[in-house]
């Protein structure tokens, strides 16, 4: 089972959710909280709802607008999508180091700038002596 499933009827989610089965109709309407429909279009929460509905409920005590609340949850659930998103580009980039060890794709010049290298190509080092006196000393 997973936090997105639909396995509560409106009266079980409002239950535990603490509010009335009228609001939680109210924030579908106002899209702040989009249950998933049955055949016979009845109403199914999942757990991720009934935390968003006590999320709302929280805001709404701490004197937040319906419509502020709902930009709250947008922004958090983009959040929460780019999040994922990152964590599919790191695995990808994981994967693709895992599968080319050894390669290099690029290298620090001497002065800071990005220098591009061939697979088995090396940075030449510079190698040359410096001698330095402080001045008034021999």
């Amino acid at each position: 089972m997973d936090a997105t499933d639909p396995i509560f009827a409106i009266a079980i989610a409002a239950e535990l959710a603490g509010m009335h089965p009228q609001t939680l109709r109210q924030y579908d309407r106002l899209e702040l909280v989009t249950p998933q429909r049955t055949a016979g279009q009845s109403r199914r929460y999942s757990m991720r709802d009934v935390v968003q509905l006590r999320e709302i409920a929280r805001l709404g005590a701490e004197g937040v607008s319906l419509e502020g609340i709902r930009r709250i949850l947008q922004l958090e659930n983009q959040v929460a999508e780019l999040s994922d998103r990152v964590r599919e580009l790191e695995h990808a980039l994981a994967e693709e180091l895992l599968n080319r060890p050894g390669r290099r794709v690029f290298a620090a010049g001497s002065k800071g700038d990005v220098v591009s290298l061939s697979s088995g190509t090396r940075v030449k080092r510079n190698t040359q002596l410096v001698v330095w006196r402080p001045l008034g000393r021999e």
